[in-house]
Order: C-alpha cells, then structure tokens, then sequence
C-alpha cells in the first residue's frame, strides 16, 4: 500500500476514534442532571479516569506482548460499543424512571474498554507510519486532525437533532465503535516482541515504569498527572453550565444558551487547527515550552468562562473556546509524540499506556471528583419552570479552576528541567 493509502485509512480511525467519544462526552451531563444524577456527574466523568489507571497499561501489555495492537484496538471497540449501545437503549426505555446503579453499571463496562483504545490508536498509527519511512512529528499530527473533526460532527449531529438532554447520545456512540471495531481488523499490522530472555518485569509488560528511573521522564508524567486533573473538567460541566443560562430571563433565548454543543464544538475546531503548529513547536521551542503553553492556555480555559455569558460576553466565551485548542493539542498531543520518541519501540505501546494512565487516569480521576466538590459547594439543580439547570455562583467555580492551573504551570516551569536541542532545518 502507497504512503497516501496508508494515511487515508489512518485518517478513517481517527475520524470514528473520536466521534464515538464526540457522541456524549460534553453533553452527558445535560442528559444526567435532569434526570435525577446531576450530583452524580463527577462519577460519571471520574470512571473514565478510573479505568484509565489500569485498563491503558493492560491493553498496552498485550498489545506489545500478545495480541497485535490493531487487532486489540478492535476487541476493545467492539466490546464497548455493544455496551454503550445498550447503556443507550437502556436509558431510552427506561426515561424518567432510569436507575443510576443500572446504567452506571453498563456504562462503566463501555468506558472501562474505549479508554485504552486512544493509546492503542496511537501506537496503531506510529507504526503504520513507521513501516511506511514517514516521519511520525511530521505526518501524525494532520491525520490526527480528523479525529477531532470526527469529534464535532458528532457533537453537532447531537445537539441538532435535540438529543443532549436524551439517552440517544449514547446510542449514537455505541453505534460508531461497533463499526470502528470491525474496522481496525483490516488496520496494517503491528508487531509483538517475540519472547526470548526476558526478565520477569519485562514479561509482564512492566519495563515502561522502568522510565521513573530517569529523571526526565519521572518528572514529565507527574507533571502531566498534576495537568491530567484539568482535562476532563470543562467536558463535564461546561455544558450544564452554558445550559443553565436558559434559566436567567436575560440569557434564555441566546444561541449559546440553546445550543451549548455548537458553542463548545468551537474548542474541537481550535483543535484542528492548533495540531497542525505542534510538529513546528515542538522542533522548534521542545517540550518543556510547550506543555507550558498548553498550561497557561488552561488558565486563560477556566478564567474566561468565569468572567463570561452568552450575551455581551459571548466573546469570551470563544475565546476561550479557541484557547483550549492550544491547551489540550499541546499537552495531550505532543506528550505523547515525546513519550513516543523518548521510549525504546519494544516497550513503546506500554508506555503510552503509563502517559495515558498519568493523565486520563489519575489526573482526571481526581479533577473530575474534585470538580464535583466544588461545583457541588456553588452550585445546585434548581427547577425553572418545567426544566432543571445548574445554577449557582459560577465565577467562583472556575476561578478556582483557574488558580490551581496556574499553580502547576508555575511549578513546571522551576522543576522541570530540560534542554531543547533546536533543529535547524
């Protein structure tokens, strides 16, 4: 297969890798609230940090020892979309009466299995890019952009056809992975370490901690577990929060109010367009300038929805928007090209599984049920007329959000030393 075969079917992955995440992620918390788990949100979010802990890192072991990483990546796919399209059908036919023990349950077995998938996707298509003599920091990042497209035509197909307050979201989802799963069977093959003499650790999968030993890296996945914690808060509950403006008489029939989906798609768009800076960045400023970027670009994220509304502060809410594209494309993106080029390929799928399970598993664990406190503190369901919103003292909310990025962002900056060697072609 051509070089340009090869990116157009990497192209596909990534464009339903994302949608199905694109489906619910920032919306499910509209469909949770009314329905009687709106405390509950922070659980909802905080399982995907959960199984992130443990899941990445397993997957990634038989990815790199058993089981080729494309063949892996579809079990995973077509368990959790068989799950997620019965969290969805479950949660449509049960309607008001919806148990949170039930779908919780099937929900938590469908996320328990996409999670390690965005690693695996990511060692499917290094090597697929690899094989083919392309340079990965050059080719990666503009067929990685698809999946954020993948992501907004979900979110927009969503909010279009009113399902953001419905179980539907997560049938859309569902649907998805189960064709992505069929899919990443017919993916170019990976290959596995054949077994040789090989120590315990390395039998178990477990020689990528061995990168702890190196105070580079030790310090590059703690820092991305303390900016791990930011990750998961806006998807959470910026939705809810732009929502409950329909509340206020003032706000009620703007576009942002009545279309919070299509206002925060504006923060996938940036992501397409802030991918494509990284290879630029990173060869040109190395790493440590700009995760530094992407953290301050959170503070600016939380800062400007405090300071916001959907009416004459709209603007602020777009731009904040637009920062975020540079907040998470910086940090998420070309963390994992550096621990992609930091890392020997025999332990490569394992230690994208350990930046996974830093970031999206301990760090978001701990943001998401951290964000709950707090939003729980400010802000509570209130009926307003025949709906419910989140309402509250909102700017207090996502000040505090705000001060602790900047708190890690100073952090970094004094401990985390590196060294960039700039290229010069």
């Amino acid at each position: 297969m051509n070089n340009s075969g090869i990116k157009f079917r990497l192209i596909v992955m990534n464009f339903l890798q994302f949608a199905i995440w694109g489906a619910y992620l920032t919306c499910m918390g509209t469909y949770l609230g009314p329905h009687g788990m709106g405390g509950k949100i922070g659980l909802f979010y905080s399982i995907q940090g959960i199984v992130s802990i443990f899941m990445p890192a397993l997957m990634g072991i038989i990815a790199d020892k058993c089981l080729p990483a494309q063949k892996t990546l579809g079990l995973c796919h077509g368990i959790s979309g068989i799950a997620m399209l019965c969290a969805g059908l479950y949660g449509l036919m049960a309607g008001n009466e919806v148990q949170f023990g039930v779908l919780f349950s099937i929900y938590s077995i469908a996320v328990a299995f996409y999670m390690p998938t965005l690693a695996l996707s990511n060692s499917v298509a290094y090597n697929a890019l690899e094989k083919a003599h392309l340079d990965t920091v050059k080719e990666f990042p503009p067929i990685r952009i698809f999946g954020t497209i993948g992501f907004i035509c979900t979110m927009w197909i969503v909010d279009l056809l009113g399902f953001q307050p419905s179980a539907a979201q997560f049938v859309v989802s569902g649907g998805i992975g189960i064709v992505l799963a069929i899919y990443s069977f017919t993916l170019p093959g990976c290959p596995i370490k054949m077994q040789g003499s090989e120590t315990l650790s390395d039998k178990l999968g477990l020689s990528a901690f061995k990168l702890f030993k190196q105070k580079k890296m030790a310090l590059f996945f703690i820092f991305s577990m303390l900016l791990g914690v930011s990750l998961q808060i806006t998807n959470g509950f910026a939705n809810p929060f732009i929502t409950s403006f329909k509340g206020i008489e003032e706000y009620a029939s703007t576009f942002g109010a009545q279309h919070a989906n299509i206002l925060i798609s504006l923060s996938q768009i940036s992501e397409t367009l802030c991918i494509l800076l990284i290879p630029f960045f990173l060869k040109r400023f190395g790493i440590k300038k700009v995760m530094l970027i992407a953290m301050f670009a959170w503070v600016l994220r939380f800062g400007l929805f405090g300071l916001g509304n959907p009416g004459s502060g709209v603007w602020m809410f777009v731009l904040s928007c637009i920062v975020y594209g540079v907040a998470f494309d910086f940090f998420n993106i070309s963390g994992s090209l550096f621990v992609d080029k930091e890392t020997d390929t025999s332990i490569r799928s394992s230690a994208q599984g350990l930046f996974f399970l830093m970031t999206n598993g301990i760090g978001a664990t701990i943001g998401t049920l951290g964000a709950q406190a707090v939003v729980n503190k400010f802000c509570s369901w209130q009926n307003v007329g025949t709906e419910q919103f989140l309402i509250g003292e909102w700017p207090n909310v996502w000040y505090i959000f705000a001060g602790y990025a900047l708190v890690v962002a100073v952090m970094f900056a004094i401990f985390f030393k590196y060294k960039h060697e700039r290229e010069t072609k």
